[in-house]
């Protein structure tokens, strides 16, 4: 670890087993930034982060054999959580070789993993965020997703100031955005609904999503809320809860990709042939949205 330029701001290396799927983690990041809040800039994929005494600016890129961190803290007491969240959103614990291993033995996930070993679940600094993330990208593309959350950014985020790059927001609080006018949400109706309802769970402490909470209790009260069906229980479940056995047979890349695999396309039939790839249904997950042409699946250009 050492000061990087002089700015303060703190070079890390973060170690991983390997390998690692590059393309398929920090394409996800990238193709999903929230305007403010995330960017791609120069090869690194940079967030802002709020921590116990303060908020930080981080830059994250991969790199051969680790994970270069350059971090910039407003309080350096806040550094050893700051590094556990960035192994968090990255997933740098996983035991690639136990998975890719256990999903390699079904015929139709074997070409997938052979052809990018590694795959990780892109998670989240911020379980609260990623779940108003995920209500707000309901039935909609991930441009559109981006911009209904740039917009809540606008709004409520904390401002914050970054010499390095664009970044100007901490996403909202749960407790700042109790303060929104749904009629002011470009939502459909039910959607806003949904929304203020996972707020005002999140914010009243009704709905635990942090590190150490009961993941089964958790999902329990999403699917209790109005609104929330199982591709937003299981989206929360995978990247905020850390679940790896989660599974998404109604979304639409997942079913496109396993029709092209050769699996079955219809949820329950789905559901059943992936009961084979548990504990570790999660990964499978991304393995399939990685035999797709789409923007998470490539690191940017720039």
């Amino acid at each position: 670890m050492r000061d990087d330029d002089g700015s303060g701001a703190l070079s890390l290396r973060l170690p991983f087993r390997a390998p690692l799927c590059a393309e398929g983690l920090f394409g996800h990041l990238a193709a999903t930034a929230v305007p403010g809040v995330e960017e791609w800039r120069d090869g690194a994929y940079r967030r802002t982060l709020r921590l116990p005494h303060g908020h930080g600016i981080v830059a994250l890129r991969p790199m051969s054999g680790h994970v270069g961190c350059l971090l910039n803290l407003t309080d350096p007491r806040d550094l050893p959580t700051a590094i556990g969240l960035c192994r968090d959103l990255l997933d740098l614990d996983a035991d690639p070789a136990t998975v890719d291993g256990h999903l390699g033995e079904d015929p139709a996930l074997a070409p997938l993993v052979a052809g990018a070993p590694g795959r990780r679940v892109p998670r989240t600094v911020d379980p609260a965020e990623l779940a108003v993330r995920a209500v707000l990208g309901q039935q909609v593309s991930t441009a559109a997703a981006r911009t209904h959350a740039a917009r809540l950014v606008a709004a409520h985020g904390e401002p914050i100031s970054d010499d390095a790059g664009g970044l100007t927001h901490l996403f909202p609080t749960p407790a700042a955005l109790s303060s929104l006018d749904p009629a002011a949400l470009a939502l459909p109706r039910a959607r806003r609904a949904t929304l203020v309802g996972l707020i005002s769970a999140l914010a009243s402490g009704e709905l635990d999503l942090g590190p150490g909470c009961d993941r089964h209790r958790a999902r329990a009260r999403l699917c209790a809320l109005p609104g929330f069906g199982p591709w937003t229980v299981e989206t929360i479940a995978m990247r905020a809860l850390g679940d790896p056995d989660a599974f998404l047979p109604t979304d639409l890349g997942v079913r496109a990709a396993a029709h092209r695999a050769g699996l079955p396309v219809t949820p329950a039939a789905l559901t059943g042939r992936a009961a084979a790839w548990r504990p570790w249904r999660s990964y499978a997950v991304q393995y399939l949205w990685g035999s797709g042409d789409h923007a998470v699946n490539r690191l940017p250009a720039r």
